[in-house]
């Protein structure tokens, strides 16, 4: 059900996208990761090529694992952006032996109270969903999530790939999307914010940099929320790295 590509041959590396994006976002990174590693990439419920039936009751981080079941993977690193990070945090917290380290861009966290940039952001975009305005709501989103740095080409792929997911999610209505508690996570782990992306997130790298043990956390002074977009290159540079 869930769809999955993988390429190239070395040890194991899994790359879950951000909650604007499906796994087209990670194009520019496979290209490198690919050279020395099995590179796996996943588009969650509702993303990409995966569909979203309505009612559906499952969890993003049972099927990560589930992928990683079917391919025969044991242990994996793993990179995740947004809310793919959170992903990634939650299938880590549930099985810590089959993650060696995890690069994190800017994944939320519970427990955090959400700043005032981040309440108004959501309520704007609830409004423009309520009215039908799903273009509108799309280009909210493009607006805040991608930072200064990124070039035309990045900006309409994501704008795609939000318009995509909003269409398939709006047309399957209410699901329910269990959550898993994050914690007992024993993989370093290298956490990336952006200085140009909603203050919550920052909120939340420091939420969970004095949660879990052994987080290093970096804050990119040209980034927003989508870094791996924004300078593909330098990005793939410290994911590398990174792992």
């Amino acid at each position: 059900m869930i769809s999955h590509r993988v390429v190239g041959d070395g040890p194991a590396v899994l790359l879950v996208h951000a909650g604007v994006c499906d796994a087209r976002m990670w194009e520019r990174q496979i290209e490198d990761l690919r050279v020395d590693h099995r590179v796996i990439t996943v588009d969650l419920r509702g993303y990409g090529e995966t569909p979203l039936e309505g009612g559906a009751k499952y969890a993003d981080a049972a099927d990560v694992l589930e992928v990683l079941d079917e391919l025969g993977v044991s242990v994996t690193k793993a990179v995740g952006s947004s809310y793919g990070a959170y992903v990634v945090l939650q299938a880590a917290s549930r099985a810590p032996e089959r993650f060696e380290r995890l690069v994190l861009m800017s994944p939320p966290a519970d427990n955090v109270v959400p700043t005032d940039d981040f309440r108004a952001f959501a309520a704007e975009e609830n409004a423009l969903l309520e009215a039908g305005d799903v273009d509108g709501a799309t280009e909210l989103n493009v607006r805040t999530s991608v930072g200064p740095e990124a070039d035309d080409a990045a900006r309409e792929l994501v704008r795609v790939m939000q318009r995509h997911a909003f269409e398939v999610q709006l047309a399957a209505g209410e699901v329910d999307a269990d959550e898993w508690e994050v914690g007992g996570i024993t993989a370093p782990i290298r956490l990336f914010t952006g200085a140009h992306e909603l203050k919550f997130f920052g909120a939340c790298a420091e939420y969970l940099t004095e949660l879990l043990p052994n987080v290093e956390h970096t804050e990119l002074a040209w980034a927003g929320h989508l870094p791996s977009l924004e300078r593909p290159e330098e990005m793939t540079a410290l994911i590398r790295a990174s792992l």
